[in-house]
């Protein structure tokens, strides 16, 4: 275990640039914090590169630690590299990780332009949650290594497959293999409880404000809308998604 005091030391300083998108794009790196984020990492396919613990913080005995880098850092370094206000006292760098996902017979969610940070790690959570095989995340879509992000995801960014992705290119290998393809509309679209569930398909979820684009709406097999009971104009694009994914899979 090594120890830094300064808020200067070089290490320090590299690891505070990963608060940036810039920075983690060019290292393939990125931050979490709090014990249930770095507990998740932990589990994950070798994805910790580096714990960086506050002085007096006791680690569980259960976390397997192995040959990870071990830094103990002061309050003040702890409160450089945190982005939330009460920190816990333990982040980690880690790796992104990348897949290969096999197409045929599995449940995909592909999300074209959600720029909520808290609304992505919401639907990431969410597909975990329904056991779907991946989420592709299109043009338009939130950095899922921000922090806001990331902890609203509780850990399911280290359990399926986020690949960013060309959402028709996609679609069409999708389609290729035979799994149907969901879009979400307002107008010419059916009821959701009108398509019969398979057990595989594709589902995209839009934009906040503009939904999905007509572009990927045309290249769909049906195009399905939750029905609105009360006097709300819609739904927030996390709840949707949860609903529609839950009864796709059946």
């Amino acid at each position: 275990m090594k120890k830094i005091d300064s808020i200067q030391n070089s290490r320090v300083k590299q690891w505070k640039k990963l608060q940036t998108k810039k920075e983690r794009e060019k290292t393939g790196l990125f931050l979490i914090e709090g014990f249930h984020l770095v507990e998740e990492a932990l589990k994950s396919q070798d994805a910790v590169r580096t714990l960086i613990i506050s002085e007096n913080i006791d680690l569980p005995q259960k976390w397997n630690i192995g040959d990870i880098e071990l830094y103990t850092v002061s309050e003040a370094i702890m409160r450089t590299l945190s982005e939330t206000e009460t920190p816990q006292g333990v982040i980690a760098v880690c790796e992104k990780i990348t897949y290969d996902v096999p197409l045929t017979n599995g449940k995909f969610l592909l999300l074209d332009g959600v720029q909520d940070p808290g609304n992505l790690g919401t639907i990431i959570r969410t597909a975990d949650a329904a056991g779907l095989d991946a989420v592709i995340l299109g043009e338009g879509t939130a950095d899922v290594y921000n922090s806001k992000t990331l902890r609203s995801t509780q850990g399911s960014i280290f359990h399926l497959p986020i690949i960013k992705g060309n959402l028709k290119g996609w679609i069409t290998e999708l389609k290729k293999q035979n799994v149907p393809v969901y879009g979400t509309a307002l107008e010419h679209a059916v009821p959701y409880q009108e398509v019969k569930p398979q057990g595989t398909f594709a589902l995209i979820v839009g934009n906040e404000g503009s939904g999905v684009r007509e572009e990927l709406l045309a290249l769909c097999d049906h195009n399905l809308y939750i029905p609105i009971h009360g006097r709300a104009e819609s739904l927030n694009v996390a709840v949707a998604t949860g609903v529609l994914t839950y009864y796709l899979r059946g």
